[in-house]
């Protein structure tokens, strides 16, 4: 593993970079709004992906390597994201690039799909209705992206299970917005999708 810094219009951003055996492809992850890349689930898909023969990158948000738990607004954060994937993408020989993350992070990763050219975009525990706001719905976000993507979501998530589309599958797993229970499941999700999409664009 090696962890690397990077300039960005919002400030530094950290990535760690785990790189796979003959890679084809490279994964960015980003973290929950206060969480971090050290999460379970993370860590599960960091290993899935370097087994399916994909480099992962775990992204720091600036905000978290400044060691504030309040993400910026939206702006701010995709911006950052969008500066690291360059980076990060040079740095594996502009392999095809896979946005995702979990929660907060799944959704920079929709956001900044097209943008960021990503081939395709993995989301774990897309918060779809904020509890505080129940007439509210980011599955916009979700539908708006036009590459593969796999959502993976807790059977009790408090923010709700997106609607599977046209260019989104999604697998429902024991757990919560928080944590899965089952990581043997998302690992298995991810690592089959991984593959499956990579493959494609080989």
């Amino acid at each position: 593993m090696t962890r690397i810094e990077i300039d960005t219009p919002s400030g530094v951003a950290a990535a760690e970079l785990h790189v796979a055996e003959e890679g084809s492809a490279c994964l960015l992850l980003g973290h929950g709004a206060g969480g971090s890349i050290t999460a379970d689930d993370l860590v599960a898909v960091t290993r899935a992906a370097q087994q399916a023969g994909v480099h992962v990158a775990l992204v720091e948000q600036p905000y978290r390597v400044a060691g504030r738990r309040t993400p910026p607004p939206a702006k701010r954060l995709d911006e950052a994201w969008l500066a690291v994937a360059t980076v990060v993408g040079e740095r594996f020989g502009g392999a095809p690039l896979v946005f995702g993350g979990r929660s907060s992070g799944a959704r920079v990763a929709c956001r900044t799909a097209e943008a960021g050219g990503a081939i395709a975009v993995l989301c774990l525990a897309f918060p779809v209705i904020p509890p505080w706001n129940r007439k509210a719905t980011r599955q916009p976000e979700l539908d708006a992206v036009q590459v593969p993507t796999l959502v993976v979501q807790g059977d009790a998530d408090h923010f709700g299970c997106p609607e599977s589309g046209p260019h989104h599958e999604v697998h429902v797993v024991r757990g919560n917005h928080s944590r899965f229970a089952d990581l043997p499941a998302v690992a298995r999700y991810v690592g089959e999708w991984l593959s499956r999409v990579v493959r494609v664009r080989q």
